[in-house]
């Protein structure tokens, strides 16, 4: 596969995948109470991760200051509060509505990258973004029941926003080992606040499929989802991403025998002309490269790799130092760049 198109697929497998989630997870809430449900989504996530999580577990002593508390960061608001605000809004609104309301993560995820963490975005991204909740405005109901729900999602889709952001720039730990530290730490957590805060009732096989689903839907979705946006940068990830609830749609059509409506089928095609909008959008200018010692997936054919060893042409992971360079070639904001201009 082309190396330019394999986080693109990364990305939209884990859109698939977490698209899934949101009806699965409104059957759930029948059983379980929100914030265990959100905690036990995390704690499968953390399962599910674990074998390569674990892999290289010492060398985390010497990873710096600022990248633990940008995972802690990554923790708080992405696996601790976004999972709850969206547990407590989807009990009070249909599954459907709350699948589009997320896109507005795209929107957060897209503002808060411009302005607090400096991302460059050039006008094709903007009509994208503005393509994505144009498209999500039609497929919504006319009228929609549930302002404290909506204002839920809306919260929750702030807090994933920062989540997406900071893990764009976790280049000190892999994709696996930032999943496998939300799935800990927000399970823990939120699992802990269900038993003291609601005392749920609960049998056996609801905790398995809330386990299974989070190891699937949250567990590999989320290590998908971050190794692509280590790639392709917090706001053109996101945007792929933002595909999650025509996922939904297409498995309420398929195993839940739901009609297909000509506004679904419109928004449909609306969202894939702002992926090729995002795909076809690149920029080119000199730029120089501080040195740094980070680790992410990457090749070896991309202008910034050159270090030797047998997987150079292949996506790979391992911590690597990059010399200093000034150079021009056309580019994404990716974690190589980040400047602004």
């Amino acid at each position: 596969m082309a190396k330019g198109r394999s986080p693109i697929v990364w990305c939209a497998l884990s859109a698939a995948l977490f698209g899934a989630s949101t009806p699965a997870s409104k059957a759930l809430l029948e059983q379980l109470s929100p914030w265990f449900l959100a905690g036990l989504l995390y704690a499968g996530a953390a399962v599910a991760v674990a074998p390569w999580a674990l892999r290289e577990r010492r060398r985390w002593r010497s990873i710096d200051r600022r990248s633990w508390l940008r995972l802690l960061g990554a923790v708080g608001f992405g696996g601790v509060l976004g999972p709850v605000l969206l547990m407590f809004g989807l009990s009070l609104a249909p599954a459907g509505s709350v699948a589009l309301w997320l896109n507005l993560e795209t929107v957060a995820t897209a503002l808060l990258a411009r302005w607090f963490f400096k991302e460059h975005l050039h006008a094709p991204t903007w009509i994208a973004v503005g393509l994505v909740v144009a498209a999500s405005a039609l497929l919504s109901p006319g009228t929609l029941n549930g302002g404290v729900a909506a204002v839920l999602v809306a919260c929750a889709c702030v807090s994933w926003g920062l989540d997406n952001n900071l893990t764009a720039v976790l280049d000190r730990f892999s994709p696996a080992e930032v999943t496998f530290a939300k799935g800990v730490g927000a399970g823990a957590l939120n699992i802990a606040l269900g038993l003291a805060l609601e005392s749920p009732s609960f049998e056996a096989p609801d905790i398995g499929l809330a386990l299974g689903l989070g190891a699937v839907s949250y567990g590999i979705s989320l290590l998908l989802y971050i190794a692509g946006a280590q790639q392709l940068g917090a706001t053109r990830s996101q945007l792929i991403f933002s595909t999650a609830p025509i996922w939904g749609l297409v498995f309420a059509w398929t195993a839940l025998s739901e009609p297909m409506e000509w506004q679904q089928l419109l928004a449909a095609g609306i969202m894939t002309t702002a992926i090729w909008l995002f795909y076809g959008e690149r920029h080119e200018h000199e730029h120089t490269h501080e040195a740094v010692t980070h680790r992410h997936w990457h090749r070896h054919d991309d202008g910034h790799h050159d270090h030797d060893h047998p997987q150079g042409d292949t996506w790979h992971s391992h911590e690597h130092t990059h010399e200093p360079v000034t150079h021009s070639h056309r580019h994404r904001p990716d974690l190589h760049h980040r400047h602004g201009h």
